[in-house]
């Protein structure tokens, strides 16, 4: 099975190739299904997954406290699905960037 950085990669390069259209809904519908397959697939939890913490960076980012998923908080304060969909991708990169500061760990930059 792939490692979610490089599909996020490829998603973002050419998003209606893998979600139909290019919508922050559609993403999370995908992200879904890639979690789904991986329990089917017995991939164990412990393998690393780009967007550990990523919920809880959004909604500290937008302070937000509900239960409100990652996309629909970035859907809220976005134009149309679209749009959020690019700001996704500027929110993980940044996401990212934060947490390899704090770790020094490498992650996969999503271009």
């Amino acid at each position: 099975m792939d490692y979610l950085g490089d599909i996020l990669e490829k998603i973002k390069k050419k998003p209606a190739a893998y979600l139909g259209r290019p919508s922050i809904v559609c993403l999370q519908a995908f992200l879904s299904g890639y979690n789904v397959a991986q329990y089917q697939l017995g991939v164990p939890l412990t393998a690393e997954n780009p967007l550990d913490g990523f919920q809880e960076w959004i909604q500290q980012k937008f302070g937000i406290e509900s239960s409100q998923s990652w996309a629909n908080i970035i859907l809220f304060f976005s134009q149309d699905e679209r749009d959020a969909l690019d700001s996704f991708f500027e929110l993980f990169e940044e996401f990212q960037d934060r947490q390899k500061s704090l770790t020094g760990d490498e992650y996969i930059q999503v271009k």
